[in-house]
């Protein structure tokens, strides 16, 4: 396809320099041959990538460029490509990838130190493009993109989240506690608007993390509720013991009934972010009332981060150069938590779990840690699976949280138990590298369903971190 072209820069074109610098080029998005063609290789060379140990639609080849500017393509089964993840520019081979190597290899940043090509730079893109990217943003162009998203987010509101069909289940606070996880297996969905009747208003929601917490004091020798109970057991009346509970985690005598987070249709999406964020919730109901007491309101959406995440990645689409941050890779974002690395006491822990720790294990520390989910790792830290606090209502099926004990059941079985509930063949784990973009990142949490991302070694697949909804919005808002 393409003829010779003048060099701009040589790694295995046979052109011997003074400074050559190895680069790692990646192609994650499969192929059954893929080979690596550029300016380095006069465009005459085609270098083939081979799989990524443990990622086999992912393929890499390493390459000793010269300081300087480079163009590159990939060659994917017979067809030429590009990465749009990428910088890429039209020139005279048509669209291509771009690449500028500093002359001094000091000027690189450690995480992408040419002196360890053999340690995977985490990357599902090409990693050598994110060279260009990898200095730390200033303080300006971050301010500048945020001070751009908030505008955007202020001035849009969250009736453009509601869809043009669909169905919000809300569940009456007089109903068995029992049945109200059942519905919420049955329906898939992790959280449910509590309705008081009597108050004529919505009055809280149910979650998860309810369902956790009782079968916690189901199993506390000293608790008052039983099994038999929980058949009968409304609600309103565990959200009154609740608040008892709260009180012995917290030390606080003072507990009380968290009022309900609510925003209107006409409240600015910023507003609608910042209470899910102020409030610690994974959803706001948008819910409206003409009545001047704001009595029998209708409920009309139950907005998430992930669909405000979704308009700011659809807006920003086309403009993303407007927005200096999209393009920065997340090693160099102080964003969501890592693994601390040896020396670090400052960092918060990663929560993580073995496959054969005890289900009771993994559901104290989503208590006690307040995360809303673990990965699971191998003793190699090699992520495997992850669990998550909405996991815990496929125990509701067939009451299948009475015929266990939470001491006596492994992660293993009850990740096995909930894919066998739910017949699930997807992928659990959403991941992500070090050197994926801030914009790459944003569009994977903006799917539907996804909460977090795991940040793993690329081949490995041992973990580094995590990333959430939260973390993104607290970076984007500077909150």
């Amino acid at each position: 396809m393409f003829a010779s072209a003048p060099d701009s820069g040589n790694g295995n074109s046979g052109v011997s320099r003074s400074l050559l610098i190895p680069m790692r080029f990646v192609w994650p998005y499969g192929g059954s041959r893929v080979f690596l063609c550029g300016s380095f290789t006069r465009w005459s060379e085609h270098i083939p990538m081979s799989p990524m140990e443990g990622c086999p639609t992912v393929f890499q080849v390493i390459c000793s460029l010269s300081p300087g500017y480079h163009q590159f393509k990939f060659f994917v089964d017979k067809e030429w490509r590009h990465d749009e993840h990428q910088p890429f520019v039209i020139g005279d081979y048509g669209v291509v990838n771009t690449i500028f190597i500093a002359r001094e290899p000091d000027m690189l940043p450690p995480s992408f130190s040419p002196e360890t090509p053999g340690r995977s730079n985490m990357d599902l893109d090409d990693v050598s493009s994110q060279m260009e990217a990898a200095p730390t943003i200033s303080n300006a162009d971050l301010e500048v993109s945020r001070h751009r998203i908030a505008a955007f987010l202020s001035r849009h509101t969250a009736y453009e989240l509601l869809p043009e069909s669909g169905k919000v289940v809300a569940l009456d606070v007089d109903i068995a506690v029992k049945q109200a996880f059942h519905i919420l297996h049955e329906q898939g969905i992790p959280v449910a608007p509590l309705w008081d009747s009597c108050k004529a208003q919505f009055v809280g929601v149910l979650s998860a993390l309810d369902f956790i917490l009782i079968l916690r004091e189901l199993g506390n020798l000293g608790s008052d509720l039983t099994e038999e109970e929980l058949e009968t057991h409304t609600i309103s009346a565990w959200k009154e013991g609740k608040v008892h509970i709260s009180r012995q985690m917290d030390g606080n005598a003072r507990s009380y009934p968290r009022r309900l987070v609510c925003a209107g249709p006409h409240d600015s999406l910023k507003d609608v972010a910042l209470k899910i964020l102020n409030g610690n919730v994974a959803t706001v109901p948008i819910t409206h009332s003409s009545s001047p007491d704001g009595l029998f309101p209708q409920l009309l959406h139950l907005a998430t981060l992930s669909e405000i995440l979704k308009c700011i990645c659809r807006h920003f689409k086309h403009s993303s150069s407007s927005l200096p941050i999209l393009q920065q890779p997340i090693c160099s974002i102080p964003l969501g938590t890592r693994v601390p690395k040896i020396g670090e006491s400052n960092r918060r822990p990663l929560a993580m779990l073995r496959p054969n720790a005890s289900l009771g294990a993994a559901l104290s520390l989503l208590v006690q840690a307040k995360v809303s989910s673990i990965p699971i790792v191998d003793e190699n830290n090699t992520l495997i699976d992850i669990y998550s606090r909405s996991d815990i209502t496929t125990l509701a099926k067939d009451k299948a949280y009475a015929q266990v004990r939470l001491e006596d059941m492994s992660i293993h079985q009850a990740l096995q138990l909930e894919q066998d509930a739910n017949s699930f063949n997807g992928q659990r784990c959403q991941m992500c590298l070090q050197s994926d973009t801030l914009h790459k990142v944003m569009e994977r949490l903006a799917n539907p369903g996804t909460r977090r991302l795991v940040i793993v070694e690329a081949g490995s697949k041992r973990v580094e971190g995590i990333i959430s909804l939260s973390d993104v919005f607290r970076f984007l808002l500077g909150v």
